[in-house]
């Protein structure tokens, strides 16, 4: 394999919502031309690749996730035209484009939803996951939608109901149909005939559904744990409306394709509760389906030596040869400066020490737009929702427009620099005390972390394709070492509030600081001091 076919191993990728990256309109909306026009301030981050959120022709139900054309761009992000010179332009700057792919439902303004309902005889009637009520009308099964209520809509057309996972706009398509894959294959084609250089898949692991549509039996928890989830989708053991085993198959299909072109890499979401580390084995291994994906294990509240240590090895004992993409923040979490800020920390100090612990994991690694700037989520009010997941469970769960709402550029300018009309969520007047230009030429922000950070990540391989292993060390430390060839660091990180010291473990030597950014632990002999929040990155001898 040679290097630039296996670039995804150990990239760095930056993540952006589109909506809400760079409006040049006017309209309150972001565009593709106004990611052209901050691609610069990506490339300075040091990262790889660029994913994208979807542009895709969409009549934005769930925010673009409900596709109507998966070959069009949207008007409100622009034209096919400025999504080639995006490409152009990020290629230029060393920068890789991969774009999201929502191959599990449509929308159900999509051409073959609408020939698809229309009866059950015409050419697309198998191509949505329709089913007959039961003896009572009720719906076919039990299975729950994510976005509240049951997952089977009514239609009065076909006199059937119909799956959706999500909204009821966003009907599931038919994988069990040869005709649905070849045609989403078709139109991941049109793409990688336009110069993507790879793909994230959405909810890669709802493509497939129970033939025989089975109840999912309930979910073994405690009556506390009961107590804590406002979505009742939480109450199920979800063994037959996703992760089916036919989606390998779908997925070695998928890597047929790309492989057909030359350097392309793909990346799976993976939501799938206790099970998700054992998809990602599946989803991974092998060298047939998925080169990487990601889960949603680090995109919790949870932010401590032991979860994180948990993480890493449940990874390394599951995963034996595949590859996993870490993330601390994305468009659907609340952002992680505000879930991991213990009482009377500084959120600048988090966010750098997240992005220090991001950098020295063993994997790929995704960073959220925003995240570079140490954004905390927006408090917003109910009034300026827009996602339908917020609306539908307010206030037990506010939603996830607090992390999607506009990159501040300028501080003093109207909306942050984002637009020059109404934006479509307000920018927080915290965020704009944050915003790039303020922070650009500062030596200590949070920005200028992340620079630095990334910059010396990649000039070291055992960071960027290394192995890991995980040491012992006390109750608030996390310690491992990542080597690769004869080059062997030593990563520790406190996530205490107090100052330890402690010895190395006897096996090792000692460790020399490497000037790792913002690191101000020391090494005495074998005696590593880390302060409150400590960092220390040292080579072993």
């Amino acid at each position: 394999m040679n290097a630039l076919s296996d670039w995804w191993r150990g990239c760095a990728i930056y993540q952006v919502y589109p909506r809400s990256y760079q409006d040049t309109t006017g309209d309150g909306s972001g565009d593709l031309k106004g990611i052209t026009r901050r691609l610069g301030h990506i490339a300075s981050l040091g990262v790889d690749a660029v994913w994208l959120s979807p542009f895709f022709k969409s009549p934005m139900a769930d925010m673009g996730y409900d596709v109507s054309d998966y070959c069009a761009v949207d008007p409100m992000f622009g034209t096919l035209d400025d999504f080639d010179a995006m490409i152009a332009e990020a290629h230029r700057l060393g920068l890789r484009i991969i774009i999201d792919q929502v191959l599990s439902h449509s929308s159900d303004r999509h051409p073959w939803f609408v020939e698809s309902r229309a009866s059950r005889k015409n050419p697309k009637a198998d191509w949505y996951v329709w089913a007959d009520p039961r003896p009572d009308g009720s719906a076919p099964n039990n299975w729950l939608s994510i976005f509240g209520g049951p997952a089977w809509e009514w239609d009065s057309m076909r006199k059937q109901y119909y799956l959706h996972n999500f909204l009821a706009s966003q009907p599931d398509l038919n994988f069990h149909n040869p005709d649905v894959q070849q045609a989403l294959l078709a139109a991941v084609r049109f793409w990688l005939d336009r110069g993507v250089d790879g793909f994230r898949l959405d909810t890669v692991n709802f493509y497939v559904h129970d033939k025989t549509l089975r109840d999912n039996p309930p979910l073994r928890m405690s009556k506390a744990a009961k107590q804590k989830q406002t979505n009742p989708y939480e109450y199920q053991n979800h063994l037959h409306d996703k992760t089916q085993p036919e989606n390998l198959v779908f997925l070695k299909r998928f890597r047929v394709l790309l492989n057909e072109y030359d350097n392309r890499a793909s990346v799976g979401e993976v939501g799938d509760g206790q099970r998700s580390l054992q998809t990602v084995a599946a989803y991974t291994s092998g060298g047939d389906k998925l080169n990487m994906s990601y889960t949603f294990d680090m995109l919790g509240p949870d932010f401590s030596a032991a979860h994180v240590k948990k993480c890493i090895s449940a990874f390394e004992t599951s995963v034996t040869d595949g590859w996993i993409c870490w993330a601390f923040s994305n468009h659907d979490v609340i952002r992680h400066v505000t879930r991991w800020t213990k009482p009377g920390q500084s959120p600048a100090a988090t966010a750098k020490f997240a992005i220090a612990l991001l950098a020295c994991l063993r994997g790929s690694i995704c960073i959220y737009q925003g995240e570079e700037l140490g954004l905390e989520e927006a408090e917003l009010a109910f009034e300026d929702l827009v996602d339908p997941y917020g609306i539908r469970f307010w206030p037990g769960f506010k939603g996830r427009d607090g992390c999607r709402t506009p990159m501040p550029w300028q501080a003093e300018a109207h909306a942050g620099g984002f637009t020059t009309g109404k934006p479509w969520l307000p920018v927080p007047e915290a965020h704009r005390a944050l915003a790039v230009d303020r922070q650009d030429n500062t030596a200590d922000s949070v920005l200028a972390c992340y620079r630095e950070v990334l910059k010396f990540r990649r000039g070291e391989q055992p960071l960027v394709k290394g192995s890991i292993e995980l040491l012992d060390g006390p109750q608030d430390v996390l310690l491992f070492a990542r080597a690769a060839g004869n080059e062997k660091l030593l990563c520790a990180f406190n996530f205490g509030d107090e100052a330890i010291n402690t010895e190395l473990p006897p096996e090792l030597g000692g460790a020399a600081a490497v000037g790792f950014p913002n690191a101000e632990g020391t090494m005495e002999g074998k005696t590593l001091r880390l302060p409150p929040v400590g960092i220390f990155v040292g080579r072993i001898a």
